[in-house]
């Protein structure tokens, strides 16, 4: 059955990749809205998308009559940088509250589905092992740790969601992503030290020549999650066969890929050392240690360990991931430094105009 899908920050991270995954995978429609198209230049063509340049804070009133006319939103538009968590919380939490909100309660109110972006981080320093989606407990750091500002809204914003369906009928899936990596995370040529995510940051400081600087000596560890695995479980989620994922929260993560920071660096420098125009480069790569309060402020708070617990989407998804680390690293150094991008499929037509 074909679907009407609105995708808030369809020129992001998640929303670039979904909506290209979409087009090709499937007979939906999809309507997005950012600031810029940048990230989505092989869907501009396509005669089942359409892109709206818009500012959600300010087109208050497009907004409205796009969440009427579609039958799911995925309300992908956030700052997720923790770098401006503690430089510039108001400013996250404008957007990523108060814009969200708002959609969330169109959405009550239109009556159509939402597909809301949690995060990893709800989990904050919670003490498990796995972190499972109904049983783990939130813990969240004190108050003027403004790092925790990022985590606190998304909480609410799921606490707020469940209630709408709980006792309004709001249909809704709650996504938890766990560390997603791929091209188009960031551009990797343009990372500004302290406010870029990690790996951005770590292959622009090889390609400047500069050092890899490890927070707090690198020994947290992450659950890396490579971009495409994660967009097949939304492929999934969206899909909602038999309404298996209506009222449901799912983590979407790599339990098997758990690599420490240190381990990233050491893998991306020995990767880039397959490039032969950044071989002496990769060669000469220092790693230097700095403190979280010289890199991130005052403000900043950090966890060892972030691991999900994936047995709800194995079970009522069907979904596991595939891709390991090195993979994942080496297509998202193809796409950077010899602009091969592998997800372009030369046998879909998909209805360009």
């Amino acid at each position: 059955m074909s679907k009407n899908v609105l995708i808030i920050g369809v020129n992001g991270f998640i929303g670039s990749s979904l909506a290209w995954k979409i087009l090709s995978k499937t007979d939906w429609n999809v309507v997005g809205t950012d600031l810029a198209s940048n990230k989505i230049p092989n869907c501009l063509n396509c005669e089942r998308f359409s892109f709206f340049q818009k500012d959600i804070l300010k087109d208050a009133d497009w907004l409205d009559g796009a969440i009427r006319d579609c039958d799911v939103v995925l309300p992908l538009a956030a700052i997720a940088t923790p770098a401006l968590y503690v430089k510039d919380p108001l400013r996250v939490y404008r957007l990523d509250y108060e814009a969200n909100i708002d959609v969330v309660k169109k959405c009550a109110a239109y009556g159509k589905r939402v597909v809301f972006p949690s995060t990893s981080e709800v989990y904050g320093m919670c003490p498990d092992a796995e972190f499972g989606e109904y049983s783990s407990p939130l813990v969240l750091g004190p108050i003027p740790k403004e790092r925790w500002i990022y985590s606190c809204i998304k909480q609410m914003l799921d606490r707020v969601i469940w209630a709408y369906g709980a006792h309004e009928g709001l249909k809704f899936t709650l996504f938890r992503p766990f560390n997603f990596i791929g091209p188009k995370l960031d551009d990797i040529k343009a990372a500004k030290e302290g406010s870029s995510r990690v790996l951005t940051q770590f292959a622009h400081n090889i390609i400047n020549g500069k050092p890899v600087l490890l927070v707090d000596g690198g020994s947290q560890k992450r659950s890396f999650t490579f971009i495409d695995d994660g967009v097949e479980c939304l492929l999934k989620i969206l899909e909602n066969k038999d309404n298996c994922a209506d009222g449901k929260i799912f983590n979407i993560g790599n339990p098997y890929m758990q690599y420490s920071i240190k381990e990233l660096a050491d893998m991306l420098i020995e990767l880039f050392g397959e490039y032969p125009e950044y071989a002496e480069r990769a060669k000469n790569a220092k790693i230097e240690n700095v403190s979280s309060r010289d890199y991130y402020g005052e403000g900043y708070q950090d966890v060892p360990r972030r691991v999900p617990s994936i047995k709800e989407a194995e079970k009522v998804l069907g979904w596991k991931p595939s891709t390991d680390l090195r993979t994942a690293l080496k297509l998202t150094l193809d796409y950077h430094l010899l602009g091969k991008d592998y997800e372009l499929d030369k046998n879909f037509g998909g209805g360009a105009a």
